[in-house]
């Protein structure tokens, strides 16, 4: 059983996620300090540094944000011909200035620092997590039975359709009819239209 409690005050909103009389998630936000994390921006590549193996991105803001090679999709890694061994594309064989790239915020600006973003975009919904850029369906570790695993795999292949992206399951899609999964992927996808 899930219950969501919902505390509201001017300054402040707490939401708190009960499974089973357990908290699983709790999220506070301070109407002074909204934060940018989650927020999804179509970015231009103002500055490539590999020195740093990073580069700036304007998407906006006062300060270019910062995205390092790490952070973007894939990792910026790549397998040699021998499949154990993994190495790193430099930053400038994989950005250039003036491109455009769609990032998202995974940290807020700190002082004199810009945002730090990252290409691999996840959208949360109520019941699945939407990755633009995979195409696998993934299930949550806490759904047990392998057999309804597979279900839900089905399930969502079939729902998702041929209209690109992956998705990952949370533990509440378990219960959740194809009418309700449909819901949540036309709300995700319709959330990362630029």
């Amino acid at each position: 059983m899930h219950d969501i409690l919902i505390n509201w005050a001017p300054q402040e909103t707490r939401i708190a996620i009960i499974e089973n009389g357990a908290v699983q998630e709790l999220h506070l936000e301070r109407s002074l300090e909204r934060g940018l994390v989650g927020n999804v921006y179509l970015g231009k590549v103002a500055r490539v540094l590999p020195g740093m193996q990073s580069a700036f991105i304007d998407i906006g803001l006062e300060r270019a944000a910062f995205l390092h090679v790490a952070d973007l999709h894939g990792g910026g890694h790549h397998h040699a011909a021998r499949s154990d061994v993994v190495v790193q594309v430099p930053i400038e064989r994989q950005v250039f200035e003036g491109q455009t790239l769609t990032v998202q915020v995974i940290k807020d600006a700190i002082g004199t620092k810009g945002a730090r973003l990252s290409t691999q975009v996840s959208i949360a919904g109520r019941m699945l997590v939407f990755l633009p850029h995979d195409n696998h369906i993934g299930i949550s570790q806490k759904i047990g039975s392998p057999e309804l695993r597979e279900q839900l795999r089905a399930r969502m292949q079939v729902l998702a359709g041929d209209a690109g992206g992956g998705f990952s399951l949370r533990t509440n899609a378990e219960e959740a009819s194809d009418a309700e999964l449909a819901d949540d992927v036309r709300a995700a996808r319709r959330r990362l239209r630029l």
